[in-house]
Formats: C-alpha cells, sequence, structure tokens
C-alpha cells in the first residue's frame, strides 16, 4: 500500500512538471488532475504515516530530576502541584513524567501513593540513564558549577585550572563550559534542593566525568539511592 501511494505521488509530480514546461490544454487538464491526485494520495499517505506512528513510550531528561526529587523526598508525600513548584515546572509535566516512568516500571501506586522503585532507578542511573542523556556542552557561559566543580565532588576531586563546567544560568555566581541541564529550570530547583543539586551533579560527574570522577559519582549516588 505504502509503494503505490509513493509510486503515485511520483506520477502526480512528474505530470505537474510537465505542464509547468508545456503549456498546452491538453497537458493543463492532465496537470490538473494530476494536483487533485496528488493532494488526495498525499492525504491517503500522511493518513498511514499516522498508523505507522511509534508508539513506543521513552523517558525524557527531565523525568530524571522528578524521579530524583520523589526519591529524596522518601514517605513525604506531595501533590503535583507541589512538585511542579518545587522543580519549576508544570504540573502537566510532572504529571507526564509520573505517567512515564511508571510505564518504564520506575514508579509504582501503592495505597494511593507514589513509590519510586529503588533497585530499577540505580540501575538505570547508573547504567542507562548517562547513555540515553549524553551530556552536551556549550560555550563559556555563567552559570551554577556541576558534576566536579559542585558538591559533593568538589571536596573530593582535585579542581582542574580549565573553567568548570557549569548549568547556564544568568544569575549563576561562576563563569565556565556550559553543561546543559537535563531540563532548563535544573538550576532554579538546585538552589531549592541542595540535596537534589547534589544529585544531580553527581549524575552529570558519571555521564561527562573523567574514569575517577565517574568511579566517585557512581558510589556517591549509590549511597543516596540506596
Amino acid at each position: 500500500m505504502v509503494t503505490s501511494v509513493a509510486r503515485s505521488l511520483e506520477i502526480s509530480k512528474l505530470l505537474i512538471h510537465r505542464s509547468a514546461v508545456r503549456r498546452d490544454p491538453f497537458t493543463s487538464r492532465l496537470a490538473r488532475q494530476a494536483i487533485s491526485a496528488y493532494i488526495r494520495y498525499s492525504r491517503i499517505a500522511n493518513d498511514i504515516m499516522k498508523r505507522l506512528t511509534n508508539q513506543q513510550v521513552t523517558l525524557k531528561p527531565q523525568d530524571v530530576v522528578v524521579l530524583l526529587k520523589l526519591i529524596l523526598l522518601g514517605n513525604a508525600q506531595r501533590k503535583f502541584s507541589d512538585l511542579a513548584t518545587d522543580l519549576a515546572m508544570s504540573a502537566s509535566e510532572v504529571h507526564a513524567s509520573v505517567g512515564r516512568a511508571m510505564e518504564a516500571r520506575l514508579v509504582t501506586v501503592a495505597d494511593e501513593h507514589l513509590h519510586v522503585t529503588k533497585a530499577a532507578l540505580k540501575e538505570f542511573l547508573l547504567h542507562g540513564a548517562k547513555y540515553a542523556f549524553p551530556p552536551v556542552f556549550g560555550a563559556s557561559s555563567r552559570g551554577l558549577p556541576t558534576a566536579y566543580a559542585a558538591p559533593p565532588l568538589v571536596t573530593l576531586v582535585s579542581q582542574p585550572s580549565e573553567p568548570p563546567p557549569v548549568w547556564p544560568d544568568p544569575s549563576g555566581e561562576r563563569r565556565g563550559i556550559a553543561l546543559y541541564p537535563l531540563y532548563p529550570t535544573v538550576p532554579q530547583a538546585a538552589r531549592a534542593d541542595p540535596q537534589l543539586y547534589e544529585c544531580l551533579a553527581l549524575f552529570d560527574a558519571l555521564r561527562s566525568g573523567a574514569a575517577r570522577e565517574r568511579q566517585l559519582a557512581s558510589q556517591l549516588l549509590s549511597e543516596r539511592l540506596a
């Protein structure tokens, strides 16, 4: 079906092209028919592609932020609106993140409360997320230090002389090389929650750091997810 529609589209395009070159009445009439057919087959092709759309659920970078916040809250349950305020996201974004996490079996619901599956989240963060969400660096920027330049690694790792990685932020206190956060509002959420700041900085070290930094980040992040 897809092949026959594609062939019909090519024939229609050819007739339209010939009409532009030859302006006799017969060719013009064929061109009008071809245009009509082109529109019709284009709609058919679009309908086919809609039916072929990939239905696979895919986690998004902000889902890591939401999951880390949930695991840090522990038994202190929060409304979606409160989580949204804490993370500087919209309530609909937080709700969608939790929905994707449930599909991925990283979150379950029991007694009408959300529960993060710690073992699954730990496995994902330490062994999968760094590949799903690779580091993206930018130009020199003012921002909030992350990875080895942020707590807790800043006191455990010898700080190099080059500019540190920072989350770009106009109100940032350091200038360094931009390491774009998992979500644009991460700097704001990190300032409001030091524990979340540490976890997100450790994840950045895990996905962007040298071997020693990755080893320490893995150990420290594991302890926080225990």
